[in-house]
């Protein structure tokens, strides 16, 4: 008998992807559906990049370095230090998208059986790839309440045992939109440095920070420079998400070298992409000041639309572009596919996130979802008169 390996029948199906075909069947009833469920902006990525794509003079398309193209591994050294971390290109090995730089954080640093601590509700592919390697993902919970604040440092020290390897953020958060101060940053890496674990710093929003002060990076916090791991992506900061290129930052040579030896067996990250991300560094930064402006409004039109909605609640994030929103239902997930099997208003109809698959403790945010403010506002304001509209109707509403 053909069978199926145990962790191949216990990998989660993606909360943000496994209600596509629902979708995929309203639009072939021609319904417009909105798709709020995911982080694939519409900017327009920017031109320079194009360009670049364009232009490629090569008669072949050859093997890469393992560790990425030496001149985009400089550029990058260069953009780390506009931003204030200080990184030589040989701190650097570039991956094929942000999520091989995390799969390869955790297969470097953890054996099976060990411990990664996350604060939940956190990226939904974390799971996957700690389930992939035999890893534990430990949560400390966060609320809707206090708008997913981080909670106090030192709760952290509470859920350290002889088998935890890591802390793994994500900075500003998906899917909450949390930003960290540097004083709660700072006193991360004061943990991790009496505990000698890692500290692994998902920094792939850094440019969309809508508060005061400036993104402060893991890779910033002094005598840590042998605990941090810093991974990152091109996809979102420059609507890049089809090019599938990341890259992690370290100045701790050991885990560079293994890390290098995980590179190898995947031979290189793509050429053509490789050379997009190098272009993508000379992005001027009315480029970067228009999207960040234009976030901001997006998600003010979404966030008091939503809290206009009765029994809707949702906190004004500060970082990223999603929301997670609380709604009178019982069981987010079946609202969702209702929402897109039975119901449209207008002939319209809205797609998100159910959020419980943000979540490692069970039961937590089965009324909840996860709301990506990626569209233009007008979709934006249809979008969520949708949903107003669905709930009005929906069987399973909370009475």
């Amino acid at each position: 008998m053909l069978t199926l390996s145990q962790k191949a029948i216990q990998m989660p199906a993606s909360p943000i992807r496994k209600l596509v075909p629902f979708a995929d069947a309203a639009k072939k009833r021609g319904i417009k559906v909105y798709h709020l469920n995911i982080g694939q902006p519409d900017i327009d990525s920017p031109k320079c990049v194009i360009d670049a794509i364009k232009n490629i003079d090569l008669s072949l398309l050859a093997y890469t370095n393992s560790a990425g193209i030496e001149s985009y591994r400089k550029a990058l050294a260069k953009y780390y230090k506009s931003v204030g971390v200080d990184a030589d290109y040989t701190d650097i090995i570039v991956t094929t998208s942000g999520s091989e730089a995390v799969m390869f954080a955790i297969l470097t640093i953890c054996d099976p059986g060990d411990q990664v601590i996350v604060m939940e509700p956190f990226y939904t592919n974390y799971r996957a790839f700690a389930l992939q390697y035999g890893v534990e993902l430990v949560p400390i919970s966060t609320t809707i309440e206090n708008g997913f604040a981080v909670p106090p440092i030192e709760e952290f020290e509470k859920y350290i045992t002889g088998k935890t390897k890591a802390i793994l953020l994500c900075n500003p958060g998906n899917p909450t939109g949390t930003l960290y101060p540097q004083e709660s940053m700072e006193k991360l890496g004061e943990i991790v440095k009496k505990h000698n674990i890692f500290l692994l710093s998902d920094e792939v929003y850094r440019e969309f920070c809508y508060s005061d002060t400036p993104h402060f990076s893991a890779m910033q916090i002094k005598g840590a420079e042998q605990n941090v791991l810093l991974l990152d992506s091109v996809s979102k900061r420059y609507s890049m998400c089809g090019a599938r290129i990341g890259c992690i930052v370290s100045k701790n040579k050991e885990v560079m070298g293994a890390i290098m030896k995980l590179a190898q067996s995947r031979l290189c990250s793509p050429l053509v992409e490789q050379i997009a991300a190098e272009a993508a560094i000379d992005t001027p930064a009315d480029y970067f000041a228009a999207v960040k402006e234009e976030y901001i409004h997006r998600r003010d039109v979404m966030v008091e639309l939503l809290n206009n909605i009765p029994g809707v609640y949702t906190p004004k994030p500060m970082g990223a572009f999603y929301t997670i929103a609380r709604l009178p239902v019982e069981d987010a997930e079946d609202f969702a596919k209702w929402m897109l099997e039975d119901f449209s208003y207008e002939n319209q109809t809205v797609m998100f996130a159910p959020a419980a698959g943000f979540y490692a403790t069970e039961g937590k945010g089965k009324d909840e979802v996860r709301l990506a403010y990626v569209l233009k506002v007008e979709d934006i304001k249809n979008a969520v008169k949708c949903l107003e509209e669905g709930l009005k109707v929906y069987p399973g509403r909370k009475k």
